[in-house]
């Protein structure tokens, strides 16, 4: 009874958080204040009230003015959405772009969009994907610390911090490169931008998927998952003159592509790790076994499809220069033993989409 309440609950919640969402993406006017700014708030954003534009309240770039690339440098103001394991894409996806010489001089992430950034940011993105392709030969359930509580399944502060014994936690205004992520503050019913103060906290924040991993209290603040308001944040990304705009989407519907493999490839990328999570799903699936659909598959299906909506619209209202787009077929939110595959994967739709807007300038 108690799962069926969770779930019920947890529906109602995501269903009312996108559709706020949807209404606001529509509505003519807006207010700038649905928006919290963590830290630097010298984002060059401005209102335009009395636009003759479609959309009367465009939040608007000054510094986006001019778009096209320069060719010499060829700067990338880079956009990573959140998608689980799908987002794992995003490190095929980045070396790609530096194979062919672009220059990432800003990104913004949401979920695990985030997190991927905030590692290229920190410059340890090779660190990173070497851990993460170990995953299937770790006994990785001892980096999950399970609550079971109300709020989530998983704390998910374990490993984080084993992520922080290869990957420095400094503050964002630090970093090289501009940097932020977004999450969503179900109590005050906004985004929240980090600009400023720790990156750890930062990631926490926007990977806190409901019900999955707990929330983080900042303040009078709850926070979870960037991805419930804000799966594609191209409006947080710091633009510069002549820079060219990339948002890589990993939930686009479209066919998948998948790399070849034998099958004792694919066992052996398996593992103990996917062995533990499907005793785990299971677990959970069985509490809800007289419906069609578990627990976990119908959470990911809700959500996955409201974050598609959102998505969609998003990237309609703000179109990119580059759309680098990977099926949201490609694997499961949890399927994190096949980092390798999701890296090929992501370095594919890269070539692809590069190639066909470089046949446009030609």
């Amino acid at each position: 009874m108690k799962y069926n309440i969770l779930l019920i609950s947890t529906l109602l919640l995501l269903l009312g958080m996108k559709a706020l969402q949807a209404q606001e993406v529509q509505q003519s006017q807006k207010k700038i204040n649905t928006v919290e700014i963590v830290g630097d708030t010298n984002l060059n954003y401005y209102v335009y009230p009395n636009s003759s534009s479609k959309d009367t309240s465009l939040l608007l770039n000054l510094d986006n003015e001019n778009t096209k690339p320069n060719n010499t440098k060829k700067k990338v103001a880079l956009v990573l959405s959140g998608g689980g394991a799908r987002g794992i894409a995003h490190i095929g996806v980045i070396e790609e772009l530096e194979k062919q010489g672009y220059e990432i001089v800003s990104i913004s992430g949401t979920s695990m969009g985030a997190l991927v950034g905030a590692v290229y940011a920190l410059g340890k993105m090779e660190e990173f994907k070497n851990w993460i392709y170990t995953m299937d030969k770790l006994d990785t359930f001892k980096f999950i610390d399970f609550s079971f509580s109300s709020q989530g399944l998983v704390k998910g502060d374990k490993v984080l911090k084993k992520m922080k014994e290869f990957i420095p936690d400094r503050n964002i205004e630090d970093l090289k490169i501009n940097y932020s992520a977004t999450a969503t503050d179900i109590t005050n019913k906004k985004e929240v931008v980090f600009t400023k103060g720790s990156i750890y906290e930062a990631v926490r924040a926007s990977v806190a998927i409901p019900t999955v991993f707990t929330p983080v209290k900042m303040g009078n603040s709850l926070l979870v998952d960037g991805g419930v308001m804000n799966p594609v944040p191209i409006n947080h990304v710091k633009r510069t003159k002549g820079d060219i705009l990339i948002v890589v989407h990993v939930n686009a519907e479209i066919p998948v592509f998948k790399p070849p493999i034998t099958i004792d490839e694919e066992n052996k990328r398996q593992s103990k790790y996917q062995k533990n999570i499907d005793t785990f799903q299971n677990e959970f699936n069985s509490k809800t076994k007289n419906e069609k659909l578990g627990y976990f598959k119908l959470i990911n299906k809700t959500v996955g499809l409201l974050t598609y909506q959102i998505s969609k619209m998003t990237i309609e209202k703000y179109p990119p220069d580059i759309l680098i787009n990977v099926s949201r077929e490609s694997c499961d939110v949890f399927d994190f033993y096949k980092a390798e595959e999701l890296v090929e994967i992501g370095q594919h739709a890269a070539i692809n989409s590069l190639k066909e807007y470089s046949n446009k300038l030609d």
